[in-house]
């Protein structure tokens, strides 16, 4: 089995790799770039961003990898399931490529992410901590629309998104493969996770290429799915407190909930739209303190590694107190609150 997952991966990563080094030599071409390219940015948005196509590549073998092999697994997956599955990320991918090319308004990406959120719940993903199917309801589309969000906004700087997104998927895949479990989730994860790190040679610093909204909404779709399947239910399952989902859900998201916050809060108090594109993130403010971006990247990557793999553990050897839990809790509030602490005190600066 060991051997199959192995050559799978490595095929899926040849062949988005390809995928990816096409469309970066089609768009610059052909000029294909995004089109609103006035708007506050880290760097330039005049570099190609059809990053997403390569992630959308890699789940559609993950899927065909299921259809092909998977009458040989005697594992079963829901008809209703994987059809809710593949309209909701292709829906995601098609409103994100729609915004890249023609620069959609914010009511319009809301509305469709509020779709995806309503595709999930007829499909029968969702969060089940509730007792009130409403009330779970409203989470899941809370949850589904803010990830989405939160993931699109932490796109700021070359290899963020992507790499917090390898992170929490490389831990659900440990809990999938302890033991092997889930084939149908085990190869999307795979294959999706083959066309991120194949995106690492077209987006690592200094990049050649953005994933794009088309990406980060396929990944926003995406890291909804897992989570809600992965961490928001198994934790509601074997925890005994309701408070705990959050407590890890806020562990494996660590990075992009506190960057989301923070930028949220801050224009917030500025008077500004948390919605409009600006150099005031997290990410930003660790360059402004002397960081480069590759090291940037690295630190919170470094950061999620960690808060990821506690909230992992937690889920593969529940603790039998409480207090393991919450001094994890403690400590991901604390690292919260210090990224937060130096947006107010390093000041914007001209980027070197």
């Amino acid at each position: 089995m060991t051997l199959y997952f192995s050559i799978f991966f490595l095929s899926v990563f040849c062949l988005t790799m390809g995928v990816h080094a096409f469309f970066l030599s089609r768009s610059q071409r052909q000029n294909i770039k995004k089109h609103n390219i006035t708007g506050e940015r880290w760097a330039s948005q005049r570099k190609p961003m059809l990053g997403g196509v390569g992630f959308f590549a890699g789940f559609a073998i993950g899927v065909l990898g299921w259809i092909i092999f998977g009458s040989r697994s005697a594992q079963t997956v829901d008809g209703q399931l994987v059809a809710g599955i593949l309209a909701a990320v292709s829906l995601a991918f098609v409103m994100g490529l729609i915004d890249d090319v023609f620069n959609t308004s914010p009511m319009f990406k809301f509305a469709m992410q509020f779709a995806v959120g309503a595709i999930l719940i007829v499909c029968g993903i969702y969060i089940q901590i509730f007792d009130n199917q409403w009330l779970n309801y409203a989470l899941t589309l809370f949850w589904v629309v803010g990830i989405m969000n939160s993931l699109n906004m932490l796109d700021n700087m070359d290899s963020v998104t992507n790499t917090m997104c390898v992170i929490v998927l490389a831990g659900i895949l440990v809990m999938l493969l302890s033991p092997v479990r889930d084939m149908f989730f085990v190869l999307l994860i795979l294959s999706t996770l083959a066309s991120m790190i194949a995106f690492y040679k077209f987006n690592w610093h200094p990049s050649k290429m953005y994933m794009g909204d088309n990406g980060s909404q396929f990944l926003g779709a995406f890291m909804a799915i897992m989570s809600i399947r992965y961490l928001w239910n198994p934790a509601a399952a074997e925890l005994s407190n309701p408070v705990y989902p959050f407590l890890i859900v806020y562990l494996a998201f660590l990075i992009p909930i506190t960057d989301t916050a923070t930028v949220t809060i801050n224009r917030l108090m500025r008077g500004q739209s948390p919605f409009v594109g600006g150099t005031d993130h997290t990410t930003h403010h660790l360059s402004y303190r002397g960081l480069s971006d590759r090291q940037v990247v690295c630190l919170l990557g470094a950061i999620n590694i960690v808060s990821t793999s506690v909230a992992v553990w937690f889920l593969l050897m529940p603790p039998k107190q409480a207090w393991p839990l919450w001094v994890a809790g403690c400590a991901a509030v604390v690292v919260s609150g210090l990224l937060y602490a130096n947006t107010k005190v390093t000041k914007p600066k001209q980027k070197k």
